[in-house]
């Protein structure tokens, strides 16, 4: 979703996600949008985000989103949700 070469301005596929604090073993969500069902805060590494050393991030590297409304869309593309420090549900990952 969003404005890069040969993609769509709107979304084309979805699927509900659920956050995860082990971003090793979890899918990388390569860059979507969030549908935020249910409201609360939302802990999530952006897209493009690397380490102080330009490696993979970490939850370190992780920004928090609070006061999200429910049935709204994070207006933010993302490549994963973390659990600790997230308080939303029923979330959408939306490409």
């Amino acid at each position: 979703m969003g404005q890069y070469r040969n993609q769509p301005d709107f979304g084309t596929s979805a699927v509900e996600i659920t956050a995860s604090d082990d971003i090793n073993n979890t899918t990388k969500l390569n860059g979507a949008c969030l549908f935020v069902g249910n409201g609360g805060s939302a802990k999530v590494i952006l897209t493009g985000m690397t380490d102080s050393n330009g490696d993979k991030p970490t939850e370190a590297d992780a920004v928090i989103f609070e006061n999200i409304a429910s049935g709204t869309f994070l207006p933010v593309i993302v490549d994963y949700v973390i659990a600790t420090g997230s308080t939303v549900g029923a979330l959408i990952a939306v490409k």
